[in-house]
């Protein structure tokens, strides 16, 4: 089937939107229209789907929140259209149009429609919640240009935690950060971290922090480890996990490794018992994950483990001011 999508403001978007919108959500899912109506309108795009003879039948809305984050809405496909892959091909669509712009999308996903969209890279980062009386989780993407690029791959859930099974491999650094972003906002309880140093243009993000709190705080076994060999950057200038590990010190932990004992020459990230994200060597971005590798996180959780029992803390790092 030929589906094809087109783009509009609201000032200058056509009727059949409106009127898909309210067969969906206000007559058939019981949505009030004073809910569904909002400002958001006004600032999104709104996108339209059309069969090969102009007949429509789905659409989407997407705004953007300070030019970073993506946020997917309104999504609706009419009753007799659907099964026919057309909500597959409209969010295809958004993950494309959002690919060069924004390095997140969220989207609030019915809870029957949570599969759906994990067949397309989104995972859910909320407990469920109700909205306008309809069972709702919050779900986002944390690599939506690489999300694209796998548009013909047959993995049904990419870079899940946990089932997606593939390999991905990274040469440049904006695909290793989406991988390692993708990896912790996923994380439930446990993320290890070796590298040489901390550096500030990988971990010290405000997005990475932000996802490592999000895990520190989440559970209260979390277990997030920081192994690295020299911690004279950090004294030197202010870190955001360093702070943060300050501020939550039963949950966040750093050691320098012990330089009379085998260490290993590859940095890694393991998040739970399942992810990895593994680099060559310590100064290039090349190297590849793995959201399903189990049998490999565990070989290299035990080298980690031996590394940490070796460890000492920064006795700099921990006299320094608040």
């Amino acid at each position: 089937m030929t589906v094809r999508i087109r783009k509009y403001s609201w000032q200058l978007a056509p009727g059949h939107i409106w009127s898909i919108r309210k067969k969906v959500f206000v007559e058939e899912q019981k949505v009030p229209p004073e809910l569904e109506w909002d400002h958001t309108d006004e600032i999104a795009d709104h996108f339209l789907a059309v069969l090969s003879d102009n007949t429509p039948v789905g659409v989407a809305r997407l705004f953007s929140t300070l030019g970073e984050t993506g946020h997917i809405g309104r999504m609706a496909i009419l009753p007799e259209f659907r099964g026919r892959g057309i909500g597959e091909a409209m969010l295809q669509h958004l993950i494309a149009e959002s690919a060069g712009q924004y390095q997140e999308l969220k989207l609030s996903a019915q809870q029957h429609a949570v599969a759906f969209y994990q067949r397309a890279g989104f995972h859910v980062c909320s407990e469920p919640y109700y909205d306008a009386g309809i069972l709702h989780l919050d779900m986002r993407c944390l690599a939506p240009a690489l999300i694209e690029t796998q548009t013909d791959s047959k993995q049904p859930r990419p870079m899940l935690l946990g089932e997606d099974t593939q390999t991905w491999l990274f040469e440049d650094e904006r695909n290793m950060l989406d991988l390692m972003d993708s990896m912790v906002g996923q994380a439930g309880q446990r993320l290890w971290l070796y590298d040489k140093v901390l550096d500030h243009d990988l971990y010290d993000r405000q997005k990475f922090t932000e996802l490592v709190s999000g895990l520190a705080r989440r559970h209260r076994l979390s277990e997030i480890r920081l192994l690295i060999h020299d911690d004279q950057s950090l004294i030197k200038r202010r870190h955001q996990l360093v702070e943060l590990m300050r501020r939550l010190p039963s949950r966040i932990e750093l050691r320098l490794i012990s330089r009379a004992n085998p260490h290993e020459d590859q940095p890694f990230m393991l998040a739970d018992r399942q992810g990895v994200v593994y680099r060559h060597d310590f100064t290039r971005p090349s190297g590849f994950a793995g959201f399903a590798d189990s049998g490999r996180v565990k070989i290299l959780s035990e080298r980690f483990q031996r590394m940490w029992d070796t460890g000492h803390n920064s006795r700099e790092l921990r006299d320094l001011p608040l």
